[in-house]
């Protein structure tokens, strides 16, 4: 391949290995494919006249005997209608190229023509490559390597040789031990079986652990035509009894029984006999794979027996989503009063593992499964579902919920709405998703996620929404207020209004583990950003202060949750909600632990850091008044920071302005600001002229790291709103409670305060 030609294949890479990486949700039926290799999935590509490398199509590629002849070639079968794609003869020229792990080229001398195989594995492409070097190596040195003609035959006298035939064998050329039992294997697997069942009766073990082995070394030929034949209903269920016999392991495994237990244990019959047999199908292979061959088998094999398996479920859920009859009897069966509890967990597990495998389907498919399910009335057998006391069947109930809202969120929302008065019975969808967010679970993180989810923006309310909204600022939010108050909080902060907490939450309030706590606060915040306006009932009391305690928490990340639900709540520019802010002295735990947390260059300081700059850039007068006069004195050991830097000019710059002068110099640590200094004292001898007035009315986002300066390009700062007599009043004059007013008026320039 030419330079020009590499460079056009590495610009395509990333292309091709996107289409190569798709999952086998694109393979179908591969019961008639015929090639004799081990099989690996790629995409075929050749190279235009113009330079740009042409999809020939998927399909699956192995290292097989060219039909008449005793030559190697690398075949690849279409995976859709089985059309050969390639078919090219190997040669020792030094034609091929590896590129990226996941990419073979070449050019073909016979059809002069480039192409290039894109591997899904990377694992598959390095075992073809060696097995082309292999080949390569044969043919340059006259050794092709044809040693094997045939296989011992299969009667138990010769028993020993053809197991050393196929272990030795299969380690150098397993494509050709292969290839001779394919030839024969109508007649291989029935003797193969007749031999195992006779050695079972009489109880020869020496025999069946060699048979065991054989087994496992014919399985290990990863060889697609011998799994569709072993994995067939004819010699499934033998070949699993044959494993039962580990020479390695001192007892007889029992895998047929778990397995006929399983598998065959059909919680719903299905009629279609094809899908019915891909379910065995796949159930085997995938307990052979991860139970019984786990630590025996390479990667090569277990990608084969994947792509088996995820052909098998693209198969059994592409029919079972379009059979009405089906999904109908199924909610039906499940319903009905005549069903048995057993039976009905049984096909409420089926519900469950139907609902996973539609995630092969893609969006489309996905979305017409679980619309039909819903339709049919699945909602309603979630709903009884979850009040289960199983454990497993419980946690199939919750699962199907999260599928559900995850894809038709309206169509649980209109269920949720008309359902509402079952409510007091316990079993409303709502409460169970608040409840799943207030225990120790592994799906909180999910239930969160459903919640905003049902939720929603406030910029697409529905009227089911709208009652879906109203229901859980009703009767949920308080709760998980209360727990974050009950986790945190002194006792006088931790008290709740009248009846907002469940019996089943009140067993958890004094238990929360950070995760939960965070998830709530998560949760909180979404609520806030999206639904101010409700969120404004709550706090109008001391739900901000409740959320807040989360700052005295050790947990940093608890501390930082508390920082981004503040900033959230300021962030909407609510002169309500700044009011409640300054009033409650929210802050004071927010710069206490930016305080406490010092120098450390984390999280906790980049997103208090952030806060003090959204108020600064946004000219939230109250706000920078607020923090200025209340807390200077832990803010003023970071001033070498730019952001408290520019935090303090803002503040200078509002004071001027408001023509208050007196207000900028009295504390020891402005007189440190040269800068600042002289910028007032300038000010004060210039008077209020307009070129001064235009200067002063500008503000800079960017400050010197030494010493604040102004720019030309900055914003002016609106003028200060007058205090009223309320504000004034907000606070008090509390000496302890760490700060002073901020909206208190200065009565002269000698009298001393805590602020800048």
């Amino acid at each position: 391949m030419s330079a020009e030609e590499a460079a056009a294949a590495a610009a395509a890479l990333a292309t091709m290995k996107e289409d190569a990486g798709r999952s086998g949700a694109e393979a179908a039926d591969h019961q008639s494919v015929q090639v004799h290799g081990n099989m690996q999935r790629v995409k075929v590509y050749s190279l235009t006249n113009d330079g740009q490398w042409d999809d020939q199509g998927t399909g699956h590629l192995t290292i097989d005997y060219i039909e008449g002849s005793r030559e190697s070639a690398l075949a690849v079968v279409d995976e859709v209608d089985n059309d050969m794609l390639l078919l090219h003869r190997i040669t020792s020229d030094n034609i091929y190229r590896k590129q990226d792990q996941t990419i073979i080229s070449w050019k073909d001398p016979e059809q002069a023509l480039d192409l290039l195989l894109s591997f899904q594995e990377a694992e598959g492409c390095g075992y073809i490559w060696q097995n082309i070097i292999y080949l390569q190596q044969k043919l340059q040195s006259g050794d092709l390597g044809y040693g094997l003609k045939d296989l011992p035959s299969l009667e138990l006298s010769s028993l020993p040789l053809l197991l050393k035939t196929v272990l030795e064998w299969g380690t150098k050329d397993g494509t050709r031990v292969a290839e001779l039992i394919s030839q024969n294997q109508d007649d291989f697997f029935p003797k193969l079986v007749d031999l195992f069942r006779m050695c079972e009766g009489s109880r020869n073990m020496d025999d069946l652990h060699m048979i065991f082995r054989l087994v496992k070394g014919i399985i290990s030929l990863n060889n697609l035509a011998i799994f569709h034949k072993i994995f067939s209903d004819d010699f499934i269920l033998d070949i699993i009894r044959a494993l039962e016999y580990d020479p390695e392991v001192p007892n007889v495994q029992s895998h047929r029984e778990f397995v006929q237990n399983q598998a065959l244990n059909e919680a719903i019959h299905i009629g279609n006999v094809s899908v019915a047999s891909k379910i065995r199908q796949t159930y085997i292979i995938g307990y052979i794979k991860d139970a019984i061959l786990l630590n025996a088998l390479d990667g090569p094999t277990m990608s084969s027996l994947n792509s088996i398996i995820e052909g098998n479920k693209l198969f059994v859920v592409s029919v079972l989503k379009d059979d009405a009859s089906f999904i109908q009897d199924l909610i039906a069966r499940i319903t009905s009063s005549n069903t048995s509890a057993e039976s009905k967990s049984k096909l409420v597990l089926f519900l469950r593992e139907l609902c996973v495998l539609s995630k092969i389907l893609g969006p489309q498919g996905q979305s017409q499964l679980s619309r039909d399910l819903i339709d049919e009335g699945a909602l309603n057998i979630i709903s009884d579902v979850l009040q289960s006391q199983d454990k497993e069947l419980f946690s199939a109930g919750a699962n199907i919920l999260v599928y559900f809202v995850n894809l038709h969120p309206n169509l649980v929302r209109t269920f949720i709405a008309n359902h509402e008065e079952n409510y007091l019975e316990g079993n409303s969808l709502l409460e169970f998703l608040v409840q799943g967010m207030l225990i120790d679970s592994a799906e909180e993180m999910l239930y969160q996620s459903c919640l905003e989810i049902l939720l929603g923006s406030s910029n697409t309310t529905t009227h089911h929404q709208d009652v879906v909204l109203k229901v859980f600022f009703d009767k949920h939010i308080q709760k998980l207020i209360d727990v974050i108050a009950s986790s945190c909080a002194p006792k006088s902060i931790a008290r709740s209004m009248p009846g907002s907490v469940g019996v089943r939450t009140m067993v958890e309030l004094h238990s929360a583990k950070p995760e939960t706590l965070l998830k709530i606060c998560e949760l909180l915040s979404f609520c806030a950003h999206h639904h101010t306006n409700r969120m404004k009932i709550f706090f109008a009391t001391n739900a901000m202060e409740k959320v807040l305690t989360l700052a005295h928490r050790t947990e940093k990340v608890l501390v930082v949750a508390a920082v981004r639900f503040i900033r959230t709540i300021i962030g909407k520019n609510d002169d309500f909600l700044v009011d409640r802010v300054i009033k409650l002295n929210l802050l004071k735990p927010v710069i206490k632990a930016f305080d406490e947390n010092g120098d450390r260059d984390n999280m906790l300081q980049s997103v208090v850091l952030e806060l003090l700059e959204y108020i600064r850039k946004q000219n939230i007068e109250p706000l920078i008044e607020y923090v200025a006069e209340s807390f200077w004195g832990q803010l003023v050991r970071f001033e070498r920071l730019q952001s408290i830097q520019a935090f303090k000019l803002r503040y200078l710059l509002m004071s001027i302005k408001s023509d208050a002068p007196e207000k900028i110099v009295e504390s020891a640590e402005i007189k440190q600001s040269t800068g600042v200094a002289v910028m007032r004292k300038k000010a004060d001898e210039r008077g209020a002229d307009k070129e001064q007035e235009g200067y002063f009315s500008k503000d800079s986002d960017r400050v010197d790291s030494s010493t604040p300066t102004m720019h030309s390009q900055e914003q002016s700062i609106p003028a200060r709103k007058p205090v009223n007599a309320d504000e004034a009043q907000v606070v008090g004059n509390n000496p302890d409670d760490g700060r002073h007013s901020p909206h208190k008026k200065l009565a002269s320039p000698s009298k001393k305060h805590e602020k800048f």
